[in-house]
């Protein structure tokens, strides 16, 4: 029974032969005993000959995985590496593609070992006597069978982190090892010219059958990649993550290859090919050849290496299913509650039920293996196409990457291997439609459940992220541009010290702009007012550290100039000063300015001589709508940089709120607060119905204050909570507002 459970991630427990078990489990025998006859169906004896060229495809691959695991080893494979280069955005694209490929590929085994299983009990029945009756032999006993199997290894994943596997994974690599012995044998005793008989012709689908065999089997290779999806729980991942894919895939096909062909030349009897032997049964084809050239013996073992092959396969699948569901549930792109951890075994347990429940629910929608083996291999194949473009986009933005494997040929390897696995892809779309429509539907699906549901949370952790980590923003090849203007001297350094935690160490920049106006009287003490502005904003700049631009324009609307500058230099947000929230035409203003902006904005009031270095304490209230989560995670883990400082989240909710309401409230916030920063932080949930009163109170006590601007119609204006709080407290005020919302209208911005 559960006790309790945290968010922590898994430790890192497994070596490289840990590592090595996941991806043969994946990979050897599952598909090659559950689809050879659908590619034998298609194009023959030269199955084999679509079967390398796939593993030509998977090395290549195999080689743009192992050097982004090796070089960024966190759990969740494709979406992993997504999250790091693409936005975040596309990275829930990728996460919510590779998860359903993952739970594809587990129904595939399931149901395989479903059909399997009941094959081997209906012969047993017959053993005993009599034909086994009607419900043993249809689909829906194939479908309960695979339901229990699914049911039982989420129970084993829970109970253990690698989640065991290992009998079922040795034992079909001896049982497979024995079948390539064996046909090698019959080979070698047939009669002259066997070969050439049932080999010919090789290619009786021609290359669209070829084609077609490539894409339905092309998920037999698939199985390396789940290595990179547990990466976070590999031990020295920069070493031992490229050997183990490599390790697992050679396995694979040092088993596939000889036993296809030679399964296509002894396999058959007399006067039969393997083509319409596999068109009679596709998905029992192996068990049936390798008795003709074994007899009983042979037949049964097949059954068993198929009964061990998908049980391994199903697990390694289900594992990695839930760790991408739980590493995209930490970066919240999905609900939170899928990051939910086992307390003492620290298995990713709510994952885990939410993979396999999915996995038991597509058992009843996909009709038989080629539709599952169709689904899975096209989703694998647009998942493995992003995986060498965020590998090609890693190396080009970041030649120089931490400790780990790096691909050769660089950059032919991601750009063949990319290009290969989307044409594959959409050629596999269109032969098959309803895979396509099945990728199509559920990728809608996700887009809608992501605006909806998913994007206010999930921008604003990448934001913190990307924040507290430079590498991410120069990964995603950005280097972002503040736009401080700057008139007053007095101001100058406490706008430049914002500028600069905003700005991202190393690759951000401040760009500090002084407008001289030529409308005024006095020209000279303008110009020299603007000199003293910018050189007080240089000046503090130096001392800490940063080194921004700065300029001098003439313009006779200085509001106008910095909308110019702001756009031809490409900003991506600006901050403005304001010294008076009380004078309207200075307000009225800026509120101007920021409804023409089209990038993010702040806005901070500070009073004279303030410096963000001695600032401690930070309040941060939060309510209504998430308009400007983002921006605020962004700014908060910018000012966590700083030693010593802490945020205190405060929610002020009505009198009559009940117990149980302020508890959830609290619960939530404490989240919101866990995500958005990292430095000590509180949260705290008040009852009262005078809300300005209750912030400036609890205002005095800190020494600054960030606010969310208030935004009416898509334009961001002040409010009168902002203006009332003005008035009340002399603490130093930072206002973000952002140039759109984000997610649906009405969507709250406290966790759900």
């Amino acid at each position: 029974m559960l006790r309790a459970m945290t968010t922590a991630p898994p430790a890192r427990n497994l070596g490289l032969l840990g590592a090595t078990r996941i991806g043969i489990g994946a990979i050897v025998g599952g598909g090659i005993l559950v689809l050879a006859g659908t590619g034998y169906a298609y194009t023959g004896p030269s199955t084999v000959l679509a079967f390398a060229i796939n593993g030509a495809l998977a090395v290549l691959t195999a080689m743009s995985f192992a050097e982004m695991a090796s070089a960024f080893p966190d759990s969740g494979g494709a979406y992993a590496f997504a999250r790091r280069v693409l936005s975040v955005r596309a990275a829930f694209t990728a996460g919510w593609v590779l998860w359903a490929a993952y739970i594809v590929a587990g129904v595939l085994y399931a149901l395989g070992f479903g059909v399997y299983g009941v094959t081997m009990v209906a012969e047993l029945w017959k053993l005993g006597g009599g034909p086994p009756p009607d419900w043993l032999t249809g689909h829906g006993a194939a479908v309960g069978a695979a339901t229990l199997a699914i049911a039982l290894y989420a129970l084993t994943l829970i109970r253990k982190a690698a989640g065991g596997g290992e009998l079922s994974t040795y034992g079909k690599v001896v049982v497979l090892s024995a079948l390539v012995l064996a046909a090698l044998w019959a080979f070698i005793a047939s009669p002259s010219g066997t070969a050439s008989r049932t080999l010919s012709p090789f290619f009786p689908g021609g290359a669209t059958g070829l084609l077609s065999a490539m894409g339905f089997t092309f998920i037999a290779l698939q199985g390396f990649d789940l290595i990179a999806a547990v990466a976070g729980e590999v031990k020295s991942p920069a070493r031992t993550i490229p050997r183990a894919m490599f390790l697992s895939l050679a396995m694979a096909l040092v088993i596939y290859l000889p036993l296809l062909i030679l399964v296509a030349a002894v396999g058959v009897s007399e006067g039969q090919d393997i083509q319409g032997l596999a068109k009679q049964d596709p998905d029992t084809l192996m068990a049936a050849a390798v008795g003709h050239f074994m007899g009983p013996v042979g037949y049964w073992l097949v059954l068993i290496a198929a009964v061990l092959s998908t049980l391994s396969a199903l697990h390694a699948n289900l594992l990695a299913a839930s760790r991408v569901a739980h590493t995209m549930a930490a970066d919240r792109t999905l609900p939170w509650v899928l990051g939910i951890s086992h307390e003492s075994r620290g298995t990713p347990v709510v994952a885990i039920y939410a993979s396999a429940l999915a996995m038991a629910a597509l058992l009843f929608m996909l009709p038989d293996l080629a539709a599952a083996g169709a689904t899975a291999s096209l989703i694998f194949l647009v998942s493995f196409a992003l995986a060498h473009y965020t590998a090609y986009l890693a190396r080009r933005r970041m030649p120089v990457v931490r400790e780990g494997y790096r691909a050769p040929l660089f950059p032919l390897v991601p750009i063949v291997g990319g290009v290969a696995c989307l044409s594959l892809a959409v050629f596999q779309a269109v032969v098959e439609p309803s895979a396509g429509a099945i990728a199509l539907v559920w990728l809608g699906l996700g887009v809608l459940l992501y605006l909806a549901l998913f994007s206010e949370r999930a921008e604003a952790v990448d934001a913190a992220n990307e924040s507290r980590d430079t590498m991410l923003a120069q990964l995603r090849g950005r280097s972002p541009l503040v736009l401080v203007p700057v008139g007053n001297p007095d101001n100058a350094p406490a706008m430049i010290q914002v500028a600069s935690a905003l700005a991202p160490p190393r690759i951000g920049k401040v760009l500090l702009l002084s407008v001289v106006r030529t409308d005024g009287e006095d020209s000279g003490g303008a110009i020299a007012s603007t000199q003293q502005a910018v050189q007080a904003g240089m000046t503090r700049a130096f001392e800490i550290g940063h080194k921004p631009e700065a300029t001098i324009t003439v313009a006779d609307d200085p509001w106008k100039e910095i909308q110019r500058v702001a756009e031809d230099r490409q900003c991506e947000r600006v901050l403005i000063g304001l010294s008076d929230l009380g004078q309207r035409g200075a307000a009225h203003d800026v509120e101007q300015l920021m409804g023409r902006l089209s990038c993010d904005v702040s806005v901070l009031r500070a009073p004279d001589r303030w410096d963000l270095d001695e600032v401690r304490r930070i309040l941060v209230p939060v309510g209504g709508r998430g308009n400007h989560d983002e921006l605020r995670a962004r700014l908060l883990a910018s000012l966590g940089r700083a030693e010593g400082r802490q945020v205190h989240f405060l929610r002020v909710v009505a009198e009559a709120t009940s117990d149980s309401e302020v508890s959830a409230l609290e619960r939530s916030l404490a989240r919101l607060a866990a995500e958005e920063v990292q430095c000590a932080h509180s949260a705290e949930v008040v009852r009262s119905d005078d809300v300005s009163g209750t912030i400036a109170e609890r205002t005095a006590r800190c020494g600054l204050l960030v606010l969310g601007l208030q935004r009416v119609e898509g334009r961001n204006t002040f409010g009168q909570l902002a203006l009332d709080l003005a008035k009340q407290v002399d603490t130093a005020i930072i206002m973000v507002g952002g140039k759109s919302s984000s997610g649906f209208p009405g969507f709250r911005s406290l966790p759900m």
